[in-house]
């Protein structure tokens, strides 16, 4: 049989993972994980990829500053739009987050060193919620493994 018609392993061969009942109070934190998942992600493509992607003059006036001209602004649009769908994307949330946690890392950076520290707190206030999915999606990282030694 090829890989695409192999067939599913059978219920007795897969552990059965213990179910834990869902909580008013889990189900509220899962609901509110989501929605800020939703609203980073919004923010990401939106505020941040957006007018990187269609060169608006404040972000390319910002990159010729820097000296990285237009091909390091669409770059970084690129990197933030990524992340901002791969935050939607149940198995890469977590590696998401890291990612633009990253980003974020680099962005206080220049800001302190390039731009004399004007808005370097807005990279700081966006790597708390970062975090928070980073670490509560964490679980995701295994599920994406699998999923890649799957496919190989």
């Amino acid at each position: 049989m090829s890989e695409t018609t192999a067939p599913l392993p059978s219920a007795a061969s897969v552990p059965a993972a213990p179910l834990e009942p869902m909580t008013p109070g889990r189900r509220r934190a899962r609901i509110a994980l989501r929605g800020l998942e939703v609203l980073l992600a919004l923010f990401y493509g939106i505020a941040g990829a957006l007018p990187k992607l269609i060169a608006h003059p404040s972000a390319a006036e910002g990159f010729d500053k820097l000296g990285w001209g237009s091909t390091g602004m669409y770059a970084i649009g690129v990197l933030e739009l990524a992340g901002a769908i791969a935050l939607l994307v149940p198995v890469l949330r977590s590696v998401a987050a890291v990612c633009l946690g990253a980003l974020m890392v680099g962005a206080f950076i220049v800001t302190i060193v390039a731009m004399d520290g004007q808005n370097a707190a807005t990279p700081l206030v966006l790597l708390v919620p970062l975090a928070l999915i980073a670490w509560a999606r964490r679980d995701s990282v295994q599920d994406l493994l699998r999923l890649v030694r799957r496919t190989r």
